[in-house]
């Protein structure tokens, strides 16, 4: 099955070992198995290790029925009995600070408020626990997070023993263990006592810091979002390059960023009102000026890239204005048709039956009623084709 290195000690950055054997999976990928490696497999929630052997790329690390796979990038060289394995130790450090975050920060939920960890994920960026419980509160997970950090600064040691199922009772476990041999136990004395089969560092200290970014519900259980050790910093300093690009385009303090922040929105609100307002009269100015040219009651134009929106705004104030009108509207845009239709109150012919007359010709949708009808298509024919069609179905 192999040993197992990174339960004897996960600090190993490299190491050698002989190649039991080579082979390739059901996908044509290569791996390898060694009698000993510090490569860590997938497992528990924490993603596996990368790093080379032999200058290869470990690309994934599995373990399948006890066996340990190396996929590698390309394959092996034969007559390689034993191999060098290097360690992508940047990877495997962070994931042992946040894995053992992830037991501080569990254990502070359930002893100050009975919330007990069901889920666990580590991603790339940040890492969530999922808490059995509806709310939280802002309070409470300050509170947690104040007392894992004070975990952290009190170094307390992080062990690790092999212990049998009866053995147990021993112990005052966060949770049940799922396997009920060769059960893994990571002890933070006076603490947290868990089963788990991650890699984890020997102190608290080396976790650094943790620090709760969010929080949401997940059908009826709570979902953190976190962050622990070298990525409390990247997150910092992530936040703190926005936040100064901010205070230069807003020309305010970090102090006053918020107000700086609400003023932008309140003004962008007014100047979108104030727009709506010079639309609704430029809108007007139109329709007059629509109905100023027609001869008859037929008010029907032909336009570039407006929306359909804009077209219902006009054609409604148009048939306000003059009850016996009749609009007929189509917008070229791109490579689709935009059709209006619209009919005064003096009037009896449906829109509705118009426009399912004339979508067809373009495989187009819509609806409306008898009154007002609009719809879209592609543009099979040109803007000045479908209205022709459009006047000759209201004639």
């Amino acid at each position: 099955m192999g040993i197992k290195l990174f339960y004897q000690d996960p600090y190993i950055k490299s190491f050698s070992a002989k190649v039991v054997t080579q082979r390739k999976d059901e996908n044509g990928n290569y791996y390898i198995i060694l009698e000993q490696t510090a490569f860590y497999p997938t497992g528990g929630g924490q993603p596996h290790d990368v790093g080379t052997i032999e200058n290869i790329k470990v690309l994934n690390v599995e373990e399948v029925e006890g066996e340990v796979r190396h996929y590698l990038e390309t394959e092996l060289e034969e007559g390689n009995g034993a191999v060098h394995g290097v360690i992508d130790w940047e990877r495997r450090f962070n994931h042992m600070q946040q894995h053992a975050g992830q037991h501080i920060l569990s254990a502070a939920f359930e002893q100050l408020f009975g919330y007990k960890t069901v889920g666990f994920h580590l991603g790339n960026e940040t890492l969530t626990i999922d808490l059995e419980t509806e709310n939280l509160l802002e309070s409470e997970a300050l509170r947690a997070e104040e007392l894992s950090n004070q975990i952290i600064i009190e170094n307390r040691p992080i062990e690790t023993k092999w212990v049998t199922e009866e053995e147990l009772v021993n112990y005052n476990l966060r949770k049940e263990t799922k396997v009920k041999e060769d059960i893994r136990l990571v002890i933070i004395p006076n603490f947290d006592y868990n089963g788990c089969g991650g890699t984890h560092p020997r102190a608290t200290g080396e976790v650094q810091a943790i620090k709760i970014l969010d929080w949401e519900r997940q059908k009826k259980k709570i979902r953190v979002q976190f962050v622990c050790g070298n990525r409390v910093m990247k997150q910092l300093s992530q936040k703190h390059k926005v936040l100064m690009e901010l205070t230069k385009l807003l020309n305010a303090p970090e102090a006053e960023m918020q107000q700086a922040v609400i003023r932008l929105l309140e003004n962008g609100k007014t100047v979108e009102k104030e727009l709506e307002q010079t639309l609704e009269t430029i809108l007007h100015y139109e329709a007059k000026s629509l109905l100023d040219k027609i001869d008859g009651k037929i008010v029907s134009k032909v336009f570039q890239n407006r929306s359909i929106q804009e077209l219902q705004k006009l054609a409604r104030i148009i048939i306000a204005k003059e009850e016996e009108a009749i609009v007929c509207f189509v917008s070229h845009n791109e490579n689709r048709l935009q059709l209006v239709c619209a009919s005064g109150p003096a009037n009896n012919i449906s829109m509705k039956k118009v426009m399912s007359h004339a979508l067809p010709i373009i495989n187009g949708k819509g609806g409306g009623s008898d009154s007002f009808a609009q719809g879209g298509g592609e543009a099979l024919i040109s803007g000045e084709q479908m209205l022709l069609h459009l006047l000759n179905l209201i004639q």
